[in-house]
């Protein structure tokens, strides 16, 4: 594997990882929202991951033949992202405004113990990702060195 790949392969999961993170921000945004654009309470969003056999994705985006082995090296792309099909929360609240005729109102199913939690592992593969491309750089910037000397 060249620099140059495992440079994309880095960057690819730093996007992934960037999407991540912006879907557990907004779970954790619409904790309280009672009602949607689409009817009825926010539903928790999960984002879907899948891997990618570099090469492949590599000629999708430049139209290139690498002709190395298939799927030797992956990277990874935001496969969906998908909404929770889990039952809202129903909270007795007689007092607002969704509230049912027999008090309860649905609430999202959000969970903010387990958001916090995909907070902090997206964080933690955000992390890996730019030591795996801190340390590819090193490695290309050593390697120049030796050419020079």
């Amino acid at each position: 594997m060249d620099f140059f790949t495992a440079m994309n392969v880095s960057a690819a999961g730093l996007s992934a990882q960037r999407t991540r993170l912006n879907i557990a921000a907004s779970n954790l945004a619409n904790i309280e929202t009672t009602r949607t654009p689409d009817g009825g309470p926010y539903r928790r969003r999960m984002v879907m991951l899948g891997a990618v056999p570099f090469e492949q994705a590599f000629e999708q985006i430049r139209g290139a033949d690498l002709g190395g082995k298939e799927g030797q090296v992956h990277s990874v792309e935001v496969v969906s992202i998908e909404a929770d099909g889990s039952e809202p929360r129903l909270v007795y609240n007689p007092d607002h405004p969704d509230a049912r005729q027999d008090g309860y109102v649905a609430m999202p199913n959000v969970n903010p113990i387990t958001e916090m939690v995909d907070l902090l592992t997206t964080s933690r593969s955000y992390e890996a990702n730019v030591s795996a491309l801190k340390a590819t750089k090193s490695m290309a910037l050593e390697a120049l060195k030796i050419g020079g000397a």
